[in-house]
């Protein structure tokens, strides 16, 4: 009898059915869960791209922007942690490195770069803190 394919990963799914599962039990949004689920986005870049060429990149994309959309809602209603920040800043480190390393994934900087983008821009003027105190930072 033949293996059994290993499905492909799929960050954005993923991130679906951790948010819907969130919010079913609880109704409201554990930035604990939110931050576990945000710091195993490298895994997924890597997983997602090399099982699905065609689509693992979209996939991720998908899975890191909502995290971020979940951290824009939170942040508008002040209710987004420093730890959160800090956890998708270093996130967003560890996936520049990542997409650094195969030739294959360079289209995926693009992503990171987006996504940091929008990350910056719930920061402080100074770029390097939320609300006053020092989040994750690679240099």
């Amino acid at each position: 009898m033949p293996p059994h394919p290993t499905p492909n990963t799929n960050y954005g799914q993923f991130v679906v059915d951790v948010l819907a599962r969130m919010t079913r039990t609880s109704g409201r949004i554990d930035q604990r869960v939110l931050r576990r689920c945000t710091g195993l986005a490298s895994s997924y870049l890597v997983t997602d791209v090399t099982m699905n060429a065609e689509e693992g990149m979209r996939t991720w994309r998908a899975g890191f922007n909502r995290v971020v959309d979940v951290m824009v809602a939170l942040h508008t209603r002040q209710e987004l942690e420093v730890e959160t920040v800090s956890t998708a800043s270093q996130a967003c480190s560890e996936c520049w490195s990542v997409a650094g390393s195969w030739r294959e994934m360079d289209e995926c900087r693009e992503g990171v770069k987006a996504i940091a983008t929008r990350l910056k821009g719930l920061l402080d003027a100074n770029g390097k803190t939320y609300r006053g105190q020092a989040i994750y930072a690679p240099y």
